[in-house]
């Protein structure tokens, strides 16, 4: 294929061959912003008041308005295929979620390569994201990769 020179190279994908039980993903800081919050849970469809309102958030006991699993489930999606490149295919996501994501605070994304399958190419990522009051959320990415490398 030919790219036109001003034109963002597209990533490679991880071969399942280069990836090892221990491997550890690079960081991911993301900054928790209100409008990450609000944007992103009315995109999901999720009105619930808590992800807009302040005011209705800590009369519902909470400091501020705070991120939606949905978002969350994203987030760590983005970052297990940031990873693994565009030809992975996830196939499941198992989250928990634990303290919190609200404005002003940065998340922390962390992963580690925690098991691999010769049967079906596949690979399942430990994650974590952290923010200044702990675990945000924890959970394991399953992936399928390729046999090679891809471009």
């Amino acid at each position: 294929m030919i790219r036109p020179p001003d034109s963002p190279a597209v990533p490679a994908t991880r071969a399942y061959g280069e990836v090892a039980v221990g491997d550890v993903l690079p960081d991911l800081a993301i900054p928790v912003t209100r409008t990450l919050i609000v944007a992103t849970a009315l995109a999901s469809r999720d009105y619930q008041d808590v992800h807009h309102d302040p005011e209705l958030a800590r009369e519902r006991g909470s400091k501020d308005v705070f991120m939606n699993i949905l978002t969350s489930n994203g987030l760590v999606d983005r970052y297990v295929t940031g990873w693994a490149g565009p030809a992975a295919v996830v196939k499941a996501i198992r989250i928990r979620l634990g303290a919190p994501n609200h404005p002003g605070d940065t998340m922390v994304l962390t992963g580690t390569v925690t098991a691999k399958s010769d049967a079906d190419h596949g690979v399942d990522i430990a994650v974590k994201g952290t923010n200044s009051l702990g675990a945000h959320v924890t959970g394991t990415v399953s992936v399928r990769l390729p046999g090679e490398a891809t471009s």
